[in-house]
């Protein structure tokens, strides 16, 4: 495996984040982050590159739209050891995306609330997140993939021990982002089945 280069860090839950970060840094490793988890960083004297920088192209649609470009999920999806690929991503310039750290919109906290509406429940339905954690996973073979705050010290350990995690390390983060997403999605579902989309009302009712 090649040295870990770069990481993508967003999250709703920044618990421990500086840490992480900042070892990162002083592994060498560059930093690329997204509205409020940039912020802490800079707040914490952490070197970030915003995404946006990253791909020459700014968040949009009120934060819809930070993290979908080709530039990012091609730094993620590319197989290091795949000829073709790797041609592919010299020739657009896609650089390569070695950690990605992420959490998701809290949707079920936000749904709790009995006042909340199918618009607010709406948007907090995460797209950029779930896209990220998917393709990354996939990608285990290549790619480091962190939902839980948790893994952070395994995955910093075996960087300075090695430059990079282990396959072993990489393929269980992977799996706890399948069941992650699909707990999210599950919850999704059990909710909007239950509104009644002209009235938008939600029948909390068994």
């Amino acid at each position: 495996m090649k040295k870990v280069e770069r990481a993508l860090i967003s999250l709703t839950d920044k618990s421990g984040i500086e840490d992480f970060a900042r070892a990162l840094t002083e592994l060498g490793v560059e930093i690329l982050s997204t509205g409020g988890t940039a912020k802490k960083m800079r707040d914490n004297n952490i070197k970030v590159t915003d995404v946006s920088d990253f791909t020459g192209f700014p968040e949009m649609l009120n934060g819809r739209v930070k993290t979908l470009h080709p530039l990012v999920h091609g730094g993620i999806l590319n197989q290091r050891e795949n000829p073709e690929h790797q041609q592919q991503c010299r020739e657009h310039g896609i650089k390569p995306i070695d950690i990605v750290a992420v959490n998701l919109y809290a949707f079920e906290k936000t749904v709790a609330d009995p006042n909340c509406s199918l618009g607010d429940a709406i948007e907090n339905i995460d797209i950029g997140g779930p896209t990220l954690l998917r393709a990354s996973a996939k990608n285990f073979h290549d790619v480091t993939v962190i939902v839980d705050p948790a893994d952070y010290d395994q995955v910093l350990a075996e960087i300075k021990e090695t430059g990079n995690t282990t396959l072993k390390t990489r393929f269980r983060l992977a799996v706890k982002v399948f069941q992650l997403t699909s707990a999210y999605d599950t919850a999704i579902a059990r909710w909007l089945v239950k509104v009644n989309v002209d009235t938008n009302t939600y029948f909390s009712g068994e």
